[in-house]
């Protein structure tokens, strides 16, 4: 399973306190690191649920939060290092549950593995940790994963998954077409071995192999989420799956003369505009889902792009994107203002809806942006899941919880990160603006705390600078 990033064994005394010793390419992006920190008068908005509080102080000593309350009452410890936080908004790093280290570039590349720029801009927009929901490369990310742990680079945490589990037929030439049950269990038996800590089943799958590959990743203790649409939610939720991303669109039990194992033709997107969170079978995939404590991933940022008339231009992603990418997605921001898609908003509305009933009714709602591709790219796509979600209905405080607690939950790590809570580890973000008045301040990352030591945004953003569809 993915380890816990330890820079226990980079501290060294000095003067009788304690200071990290990083790299010079670590510490190149570093803007707060002392032994003892506290950020006064914040609002805090802490994972939890909880409704915002004003005026709070948070301190943080070597990698832990050891006080969060009122101003007035937690006492700011001699020496700390004082940040105001006055006019800004404290949350917990994000926890991305769908998220890659791999970009396809609309000026022609596919698939492109993002091992430079990708972890520096998670980081820089305020995600601490991710899983990688589908990998092209688990070697390259599993080597990623440990320079990170190891103080060697600069990233969030890493929960990284095995090669996609895609069953025969057409898809994406980097996965592995698993033709039978004892062919997806020795994927996962191998892989799992090779340190991965989840799988992603994709499309083509069928049950057999699905049930195969769940059955054989819990003998391992590893876990299984799938982008489903050969087999249902229903049948994937009967088989034991673990998780299940995208929401309302991934799930083909909704299609009329739907047949076993076949993944339908993409067809009349319609059919979801039918399914109202009052239907009997929506609720009955909702209740199974959470009868058998099956989390469901929120990836609106991506199906977003499925309504180009909507979709708000970022000049971040232009600024971050290799030129021949920005090209092409300044022409989608520019082209779709008149795009005829009101269908595709109306289902919109319907898979915000799906996933506001499913987190209302007790189930485990995480997030994650699927930064594969066009405008959506790592960091600045989880952070449009957060305006989505408050589109959707949610408040500030369950928004939050959604991309901080929830993912945590989901990862098994909610013991030690995912709320602003005194003995967790400080990974915490620190915003300009007042977060829950104004949803776009999500945008607004200051100082990015991991394991106690605060990074630079700006730093970390203006370093991939015309890098992503490149490196």
């Amino acid at each position: 399973m993915t380890r816990v990033l330890a820079l226990s064994f980079l501290l060294a005394t000095t003067a009788g306190a304690q200071q990290r010793q990083l790299p010079p390419q670590v510490r190149l992006y570093t803007s707060v690191d002392a032994p003892v920190v506290a950020i006064t008068n914040a609002l805090v908005i802490d994972g939890t649920g909880a409704a915002p509080r004003a005026r709070q102080t948070i301190v943080i000593e070597g990698e832990r939060i050891t006080a969060v309350g009122s101003a007035d009452q937690v006492k700011v410890p001699a020496g700390a290092r004082v940040i105001d936080g006055t006019g800004h908004t404290v949350i917990p790093g994000l926890v991305g549950l769908h998220d890659h280290m791999y970009y396809s570039s609309p000026a022609g590349g596919s698939m492109k593995m993002m091992l430079e720029s990708y972890p520096r801009l998670f980081l820089g927009a305020g995600v601490t940790t991710v899983r990688t929901a589908g990998s092209t490369d688990s070697y390259q990310e599993l080597n990623t994963r440990a320079a990170i742990e190891k103080g060697l680079r600069v990233g969030p945490a890493m929960f990284v998954t095995g090669p996609y589990l895609q069953g025969p037929g057409p898809g994406p030439g980097a996965m592995h077409p698993v033709d039978s049950p004892d062919d997806a269990r020795r994927m996962v038996r191998y892989w799992s071995e090779e340190g991965v800590s989840w799988f992603k089943a994709y499309t083509q799958i069928s049950r057999a192999a699905l049930g195969a590959a769940i059955d054989e990743a819990h003998k391992h203790g590893v876990k299984v989420t799938a982008h489903l649409c050969s087999v249902g939610y229903r049948e994937a939720v009967a088989l034991g799956i673990d998780n299940l991303e995208h929401g309302l669109f991934a799930n083909t039990e909704f299609f009329r003369n739907k047949q076993p194992d076949v993944c339908p033709s993409a067809g009349d997107s319609a059919i979801f505009a039918e399914a109202d969170t009052d239907n009997p079978d929506v609720q009955r995939t909702i209740k199974e889902m959470i009868a058998k404590k099956v989390s469901l991933t929120s990836t609106l940022a991506v199906y977003e792009t499925g309504t180009p008339s909507r979709i708000p231009a970022d000049p971040r992603v232009l600024d971050a994107l290799m030129p021949e990418a920005a090209a092409a997605v300044k022409r989608v921001y520019d082209n779709g203002k008149n795009a005829k898609d009101a269908v595709a908003k109306s289902v919109l509305k319907k898979t915000m809806a799906f996933e506001v009933a499913f987190m209302k009714a007790g189930g485990l709602l995480g997030a994650g942006s699927d930064p594969c591709c066009a405008h959506v790219i790592a960091g600045f796509g989880d952070q449009r899941n957060y305006e989505l979600l408050i589109e959707a209905g949610l408040n500030a405080g369950e928004a939050v919880q959604v991309m901080t607690l929830n993912g945590a939950r989901v990862l098994g790590i909610d013991s030690r990160v995912g709320s602003v809570t005194a003995g967790k580890q400080a990974d915490l973000v620190l915003l300009r603006g007042d977060l829950a008045a104004n949803p776009a301040d999500i945008r607004n990352t200051v100082t990015v705390f991991r394991n106690g030591i605060g990074f630079d945004s700006a730093k970390l953003i203006a370093s991939v600078k015309g890098q992503i569809g490149i490196k």
